[in-house]
């Protein structure tokens, strides 16, 4: 990603990364195939795996692919062939409530808003205030 880019993605305002990210939701919602959470967690389910689900205690090992609504890759581990280990205690809100909802061997598709996530803060260089991120994973396995 090139220095200004980067640059604009921080800037980016964090009433319209809120507004961008409501509008998303909105629309996400009324496709085939997604599904809602009371907390505003919506996700996709691609292959929905089999067994229990992890609690929140868990540690797990997973593939994953992080992005932001304009597409910008965060992190892809499928890319890699190098899957994680993370305890779930970790774990952003939405994305732990996302792979609680999962099974061994699932994949699922998350999308996150910001309350789920950094809110308004953002992480610096790499997710900007009021990010909505998508999550594409896969949960291999938990302990």
């Amino acid at each position: 990603m090139a220095k200004t880019e980067k640059r604009n993605l921080r800037k980016g305002s964090v009433g319209n990364n809120r507004k961008q990210g409501e509008d998303f939701f909105d629309k996400n919602r009324k496709k085939p195939g997604i599904s809602e959470t009371d907390s505003g967690l919506q996700y996709q389910v691609l292959e929905p795996g089999d067994g229990e689900h992890p609690s929140a205690d868990s540690y797990v090992t997973i593939h994953q692919r992080v992005l932001l609504l304009n597409g910008s890759v965060i992190g892809d581990t499928f890319k890699d062939n190098k899957p994680e280990e993370v305890s779930m205690q970790e774990m952003i809100e939405g994305y732990r409530e996302g792979i609680m909802l999962m099974k061994k061997g699932a994949r699922f598709k998350l999308f996150v808003p910001p309350e789920l996530a950094w809110g308004k803060k953002g992480t610096g260089n790499k997710i900007p205030h009021n990010a909505t991120l998508i999550f594409d994973v896969r949960l291999i396995d938990f302990w």
